[in-house]
């Protein structure tokens, strides 16, 4: 009896602690759009955004997303956080979805991590104004084709807030398949940035090689209030004042001649014209000289010239002039004055200070604030974790599957229009089907299999 007790007590103990590491290991927060948006999220009223949003089946797929619906909009939805989120206490984690079911030619597919709305705004307001703490994610227009972070950061001294770019970003996926983005911010001021979970970008928020404008500001900057003497002299070189142009320097000759040596070559015609009246066209019956004027016969290329030197009245050959030498200029020397490129004086710079830690602001509301050129765009499965592993188990599940079946689909569609492997049509109906099946959500688990068996 007692060893049933201390069983059932060791049982409730392992209970307790898979309990505990499951709740440790849940996601800050997670929107998976299985559900409807609406009274959750809150579009914006502002009129400026016109676009529609939906709740939508990924294409091919029963796993709903958020959907800009119509092309040439703006859009604009915000999701309020139950509790505020830190990003300065361990790491984080900012991750989501997107399809680009039709490609992304010109506009954003990017998320706003919000700050509070004591910052001033209103999620019934939101537009592209809302103070935001972090801009992440993917951007592509004429010569732009990046996954954007951008830091919105305070500076202490001066009290304004500052946009700090990731130099350099990766650049985003152009094909039209589910892709993850990750930005994982680590409490030693690193930042990486994965697509698919593949590292893409790896930074440091305290480097200037990394951001720019660099979060923290230079020690010194150029006094605004110095001027340029008027006596600096920046010419390296001068012409020289002693130098005296030669007797013999003709300014005037031209730069090239006639050959005088040049003979006419044997057999040149010189009484026969380049171009002839064409021996074959006759006047159009339809002509009428009052109406048209006097008809011309086409011209043509004269015969004769094709087999002897050339036609026409023969001219020398122009050569250059050996005695040009063109207009005279004093030689340059060094400058005895020279005193360099002008620099104004360094100073102090007052909005400068020292930072072992970005001062994040905290994140308490989701915004999707975009301008797109095109329809289609998907949006699903935003995760705000503390746990890199958390996303990571998050990517294996909810998009990894969504992604091998998309990209299996988009090669046999590219078979079957190019027939390069000699698709059938019948195979590709045969695919179709087994598509669909892949779809039914008790055979959803085993939705890759049944595309490699095939």
């Amino acid at each position: 009896m007692e060893g049933r007790q201390i069983r059932a007590v060791l049982v409730l103990v392992v209970i307790s602690c898979v309990g505990f590491q499951i709740r440790a290991s849940d996601p800050i927060f997670i929107e998976s759009f299985d559900e409807s948006f609406d009274g959750r999220w809150i579009v914006s009223e502002k009129d400026d955004y016109k676009g529609i949003w939906k709740h939508s089946k990924s294409e091919g797929h029963d796993d709903y997303g958020l959907l800009v619906s119509e092309q040439a909009k703006k859009y604009a939805i915000v999701k309020e956080l139950d509790e505020a989120v830190s990003l300065k206490d361990g790491t984080i984690v900012l991750q989501f979805e997107v399809r680009l079911q039709k490609g992304l030619e010109c506009g954003g597919a990017y998320l706003k991590y919000l700050r509070p709305q004591e910052a001033g705004w209103k999620p019934a307001e939101f537009d592209n104004d809302c103070p935001y703490s972090i801009m992440f994610g993917p951007d592509k227009c004429g010569s732009t084709n990046k996954v954007h972070f951008i830091l919105k950061h305070k500076n202490p001294k001066s009290g304004k807030y500052v946009e700090h770019h990731l130099k350099y970003p990766p650049s985003v996926p152009s094909d039209k398949l589910s892709h993850v983005y990750t930005a994982i911010l680590k409490p030693d001021n690193e930042l990486r940035i994965l697509i698919d979970g593949e590292e893409k970008k790896t930074a440091n928020f305290l480097s200037a090689e990394d951001f720019e404008p660099a979060l923290i500001p230079a020690e010194t900057i150029p006094d605004p209030n110095d001027k340029k003497p008027e006596d600096w002299d920046e010419r390296a070189k001068i012409p020289d004042p002693d130098a005296v142009k030669p007797d013999d320097w003709d300014e005037d000759a031209p730069m090239e001649i006639e050959d005088e040596e040049a003979v006419k070559p044997e057999g040149w015609l010189d009484d026969e014209p380049e171009e002839i009246d064409d021996p074959d066209a006759s006047k159009p019956e339809d002509w009428d000289d009052e109406e048209d004027g006097e008809w011309e016969a086409p011209k043509i290329d004269n015969p004769k010239c094709e087999i002897a030197p050339g036609c026409g009245e023969w001219k020398r050959p122009m050569k250059r002039n050996p005695a040009y030498k063109g207009k005279w200029h004093a030689p340059l020397i060094d400058n005895p004055d020279y005193k360099g490129i002008w620099k104004p004086q360094q100073i102090p710079n007052p909005d400068y200070f020292e930072l072992d830690r970005p001062d994040f602001e905290p994140i308490t509301a989701i915004g999707i604030e975009i301008w797109t050129m095109q329809d289609g765009i998907l949006f699903d499965n935003i995760l705000i974790a503390n746990d890199e592993k958390v996303a990571e188990a998050y990517r294996d599940t909810t998009w990894k599957l969504k992604f091998e079946i998309e990209k299996e689909k988009q090669k046999a569609e590219e078979a079957a229009s190019g027939l390069s492997d000699g698709l059938s049509g019948l195979q590709k109906a045969v695919f179709d089907i087994l598509y669909k099946i892949g779809g039914l959500p008790f055979l959803s688990a085993y939705k890759v299999q049944i595309f490699v068996s095939y």
